[in-house]
């Protein structure tokens, strides 16, 4: 393409992406949002469909600085999808965790809590230098602190394939499979404050770190006491994935214990191998286990977990395989159905993955020209795999929601891989089609896998789960139940529990928070609640009844009345011992007495 015209296109994508920007930035948020897709201007998808559209035909057709050129537009478009709750200032976004990670923000930047008495205090510590830097909210500097882990994600996962194969069109293509953001699956990895997710992003860094330590000679220079500066990079960049989330640190030791296993057996097998040359990952598997383990098995957090997780998986019964079919039978029940959901949460994911896979299996039969180097690295992170999947399956059988979190990090794997394995399938291609020909039939599929993925991206009622956008109103309603509110009287939800709020709103390191073992535990009884019999629904006590637009639009609108209906919601005001105490356009509290009380409840 001629120069003069490629710059006009990238300019033309470069202000579709502005002006994008400027009209989701003029149309913030002004109420509940079931969907961030929806909810946001259809001018703002046309300007970065137009931005993603040109990114990705540069990145596959361009080379050298102009394809850099490409990728960045790319890759700064999807930062601006990922930011669009910061864009159209949402109040906040989450809330399960994210609630609770904003408590102890909260407590850290109030000084009731010091950092490193956190298991995990990476994404808390920047948000509240963020918060004391610029001077902005606690809830606006968490978003802010997501984006922030995002983008390494977007930039090292090209850096990462570049290192491995040097091959452009890889660099263009790994580039494009990142911007589907594969490891977000919405079950147990989420776009948001997300401490396991947004660790996930970080990986990347490690592994460039990994790979440049592999590709080091004995020319290149060294810190004192012999340490490679690769070496040094590599234990700095795990340090940091391990405070973001340790649980992502244990996969990337597993990962590095692998590829030094391998490289054993190259050594025990071969005479000569690319692998031969690579110096040997034996005591970086070591000191990054050492880090984990002193940091991890002291606390009692990870304790915890460990024990859940070992009961779990010897419980008689399959945790995971009942989970899968609970789903399926309340997906059915609301006109669904998991196959309906597979395609469209997991089909891009499953098409990179097969590619990656028969790509994987051609290059071991010797079926294709990848160079030996190339081809070294292809089989360290293939075989890699093999135990990563392993953990998948122990997890499936004890804790599913951690088993999605590893396939999480398994595609963080595959993203990389697909670089080097579509990029090859590009070229087998081009023996039948022209060049062009090649990259206009993998834009088209990418393009596709691309729409797929960023449509998935954030949870909405396309995937039977609406967006958990947390409105003033929200936050204020709880805020003003809770100080006002009779002391040790519980609150429940209409199919959510509010404890979360709590912690958002007041932080942890208090006396006697709320939390889903205590004072405010769980759902009130949707069989009873059906049946009309409110004041007895929460084991017949006084309680208070909070319902939010979020918990209105899921349970009638989404989950179509499948636990809770409308009528009985709209009936419950009207029926004695049940008194409305806080009211605004998207929070309602009810105070609801039980049958065994002898007098009224009031806030």
């Amino acid at each position: 393409m001629n120069r003069s015209v490629l710059n006009v296109t990238y300019a033309v994508g470069f202000f579709a992406l502005a002006a994008g920007l400027l009209v989701a930035r003029a149309n913030p948020a002004t109420a509940y949002e079931p969907s961030l897709f929806t909810a946001t201007p259809t001018a703002v998808w046309v300007g970065f469909g137009i931005a993603l559209s040109i990114a990705l035909v540069t990145a596959l057709a361009c080379r050298g600085r102009q394809q850099a050129i490409g990728i960045a537009l790319g890759a700064t478009t999807v930062t601006a999808i990922v930011s669009l709750p910061l864009i159209r200032n949402y109040r906040f976004a989450g809330m399960g965790d994210a609630l609770t990670h904003l408590g102890w923000t909260r407590d850290i930047v109030s000084g009731n809590l010091q950092p490193h008495e956190l298991f995990y205090p990476g994404l808390h510590s920047l948000a509240s230098v963020l918060h004391f830097v610029a001077g902005v909210p606690i809830e606006r500097a968490l978003l802010l602190t997501v984006v922030v882990l995002f983008v390494p994600f977007l930039v090292f996962v090209p850096l990462v394939v570049r290192d491995i194969s040097g091959n452009g069109l890889a660099v263009g293509v790994a580039a494009i499979v990142s911007w589907m953001v594969l490891p977000i699956n919405n079950i147990a990895t989420h776009m948001g404050v997300h401490t396991n997710s947004n660790a996930l992003f970080l990986v990347p860094v490690v592994l460039f770190a990994f790979v440049a330590y592999l590709h080091r000679r004995s020319t290149v220079e060294r810190l004192p006491l012999g340490l490679s500066p690769f070496s040094a990079l590599l234990y700095l960049t795990g340090i940091a994935l391990l405070l973001v989330h340790p649980q992502q640190m244990i996969n990337v030791v597993v990962l590095v214990g692998t590829v030094a296993g391998v490289q054993y057996l190259a050594r025990w097998r071969y005479s000569d191998h690319p692998m031969l040359n690579h110096p040997t990952a034996y005591t970086h598997a070591i000191v990054l286990g050492v880090i984990f383990a002193a940091w991890a098995l002291a606390n009692e957090r990870f304790q915890s977990a460990l024990s859940g997780l070992v009961t779990g998986m010897l419980s008689a019964d399959i945790s995971g395989g009942q989970t899968v079919d609970q789903r399926g039978a309340s997906l059915t029940e609301i006109g669904g159905s998991l196959g309906e959901l597979f395609v469209r949460m997991f089909l891009n994911a499953a098409v990179i993955g097969l590619l990656v896979a028969l790509f994987v299996l051609v290059m071991w039969l010797g079926w294709t020209k990848v160079d030996r180097e190339t081809s070294a690295f292809v089989t360290y992170f293939a075989i890699a795999l093999f135990p990563l999947g392993g953990i998948f399956l122990l997890y499936f059988v004890g804790t599913p929601t951690m088993a999605f979190r590893q396939v999480g990090f398994i595609y963080v794997v595959l993203t990389i891989l697909a670089g080097v394995a579509i990029a090859q399938g590009i070229g087998g291609l081009s023996r039948y089609f022209t060049r062009p020909g090649a990259n206009t039939v993998a834009a088209v599929a990418l393009g596709a896998c691309l729409v797929l993925g960023l449509g998935t991206i954030y949870a909405s009622p396309l995937i039977f789960s609406p967006n958990q956008h947390v409105t003033d109103q929200q936050y204020s309603g709880y805020e003003t139940s809770f100080d006002h509110g009779v002391d040790d009287q519980p609150y429940a939800g209409l199919g959510y529990d509010p404890y979360r709020y709590d912690h958002g709103i007041y932080g942890l390191e208090r006396e006697a928070p709320l939390t889903s073992a205590g004072t405010a535990s769980g759902e009130v009884d949707p069989d009873e609640f059906e049946a009309g019999n409110y004041t007895g629904a929460y084991r017949g006590s006084d309680y208070y009844f909070a319902v939010t637009e979020y918990d209105v639009t899921r349970e009638i609108e989404v989950y179509q009345e499948l636990h809770h209906s409308e009528d009985a919601l709209n009936d419950v005001s009207q029926q004695p011992g049940v008194n409305k105490v806080v009211s605004n356009e998207e929070f309602e509290l009810y105070a609801v007495e039980s049958t065994n009380a002898t007098d009224g409840t009031t806030v």
